[in-house]
């Protein structure tokens, strides 16, 4: 009876072992699924990004009314003998 007793005390002492290491075990995983999703949304979003830069590139090389329009809205140029009228920032 003695050997029994103590054969049920050896396993659910490596029972308890399993489930305290496996426990953390788990978490782990579960936390690096979570990781991996939100890689793989990040992933999605730059191939997005990138597809859509890669088409405004294209557009560049092709439409030279494009050009002159991001020229004149963003860099502020104007072509020779254009007169630019500057008005006052409206304060409110």
């Amino acid at each position: 009876m003695r050997r029994r007793a103590l054969a049920g005390i050896a396993v659910g002492l490596v029972a308890v072992g399993l489930l305290v290491f496996g426990g953390t075990s788990f978490v782990r995983v579960w936390q690096m699924k979570r990781e991996v999703e939100v890689l793989e949304r990040d992933i999605q979003r730059l191939r997005a990004e990138a597809d859509q830069l890669s088409r405004t590139v294209d557009r560049l090389r092709d439409d030279p009314a494009l050009v002159e329009q991001l020229a004149r809205e963003e860099l502020g140029m104007v072509k020779g003998g254009e007169k630019v009228l500057k008005f006052p920032a409206d304060k409110r």
